[in-house]
Order: C-alpha cells, then sequence, then structure tokens
C-alpha cells in the first residue's frame, strides 16, 4: 500500500513535466533579446541577422560554463571571418559585478554581458519550474531561427564531444549560406540549346 502511494505522485509529477520539457520549441524566430554590456552598451541579437549567432547563457563562476567559452573563443576566432558571431549573457543575481573580473580572466573575442535569470529564461522559453543546467546555447541562423538549443546537461556538452558537437552545429549552419541568397540555377545559353 504504501508503495502505490508514492509511485501515484510520482507518476504525477512525472506527467506534469514531461510536457514542460517538450515546450522549448525549435526551431522557432529568436525574439530580441538585449545584453547588457559593462560599459553601459547593449548588444542586440537582431543587429546580427545575416549571421550565424550562438547565444551562450552562463554562470561566471560555473567551471562549464568557463570551458565552454573558452571553446566558444577558439570558435569566433576560426569561424567568425566566415559569419559567425558569438553572444554570451551571464545571468547570475551578480553578474554585473562578476563580469569584468571574468572578461579578463578569459578574454573572450566576442561581447560579453549580462542579464537576469527571467529574461534568459523567457528567452530561451525554458519551462519556469525546471532548474535550468548550466551553460545554454541557443544557436540561431542567419534568418535569426533559433535552430538548435542546448542545456548543460545534455549530451552536446558531453566532456569529449563539446568541441567536435560545437564545431559539426556551427558548421552546419555556415553551410546554409547568407540570408536572402538566391540559389544559382545554370542558364541555356544558345550554344547549348542547339
Amino acid at each position: 500500500m504504501s508503495k502505490r502511494r508514492f509511485l501515484a505522485p510520482a507518476l504525477a509529477l512525472l506527467f506534469l513535466t514531461a510536457p514542460a520539457v517538450e515546450a522549448i520549441n525549435v526551431p522557432r524566430k529568436s525574439p530580441e533579446l538585449a545584453i547588457s554590456l559593462s560599459d553601459g552598451k547593449q548588444v542586440l541579437v537582431s543587429q546580427y541577422l545575416g549571421k550565424v549567432v550562438v547565444v551562450a547563457f552562463i554562470l561566471t563562476w560555473c567551471p562549464h560554463c568557463q570551458k565552454t567559452i573558452g571553446f566558444l573563443s577558439k570558435a569566433q576566432t576560426t569561424y567568425g571571418p566566415r559569419g559567425l558571431q558569438v553572444l554570451a549573457s551571464a545571468i547570475e543575481d551578480v553578474a554585473r559585478v562578476n563580469l569584468p573580473a571574468f572578461i579578463r580572466q578569459y578574454n573572450p573575442p566576442f561581447p560579453v554581458g549580462f542579464d537576469n535569470q527571467t529574461v534568459a529564461i523567457n528567452y530561451l522559453e525554458h519551462p519556469p519550474m525546471l532548474i535550468p543546467h548550466m551553460p545554454i546555447l541557443a544557436f540561431i541562423d542567419r534568418q535569426g531561427i533559433i535552430r538548435a538549443q542546448y542545456e548543460g546537461d545534455d549530451k552536446f556538452f558531453s566532456e569529449d564531444q563539446q568541441p567536435k558537437n560545437l564545431t559539426d552545429k556551427i558548421e552546419e549552419l555556415l553551410k546554409e549560406g547568407t540570408a536572402g541568397a538566391k540559389k544559382s540555377v545554370p542558364r541555356k545559353t544558345p550554344a547549348a540549346s542547339k
């Protein structure tokens, strides 16, 4: 009898959280996101329309986030000339205070700012009743569509595969071409039509 009493609430909890996990909808249009920088300026995700954008939501003190920033720094250096733009937003309560030291230590070649956690959760369409596992990456294509989103506990971040997974996802989106680019269609020349 006591097993049934435990099992019923556990199953109810499972059914309540299962739809929430499925609520993360990709692909979807990226809403506007303003990331505040330490100098008082803001970076808007929309200003990079036409580029492949990776938005990293991090905690400055999180070792997995720090490692991910290292991988993303290499990716920005390698793929920036081909149209990649990485952005990062620290979302812990004291991010504004922690950010200058984080930037000095890791020296990322892309904008790193801060937002509050609610802004990040809303942007990511993360179920508010579930604790986010950090870091969280959103991959946005050149047309401004969030094509993939990975949370820190996803196999995407597995220790030995993270650099390859990042590279593969970035390459996939870069290969899709530029926004508004027309596919070239071979034209028939007068000589070829004879």
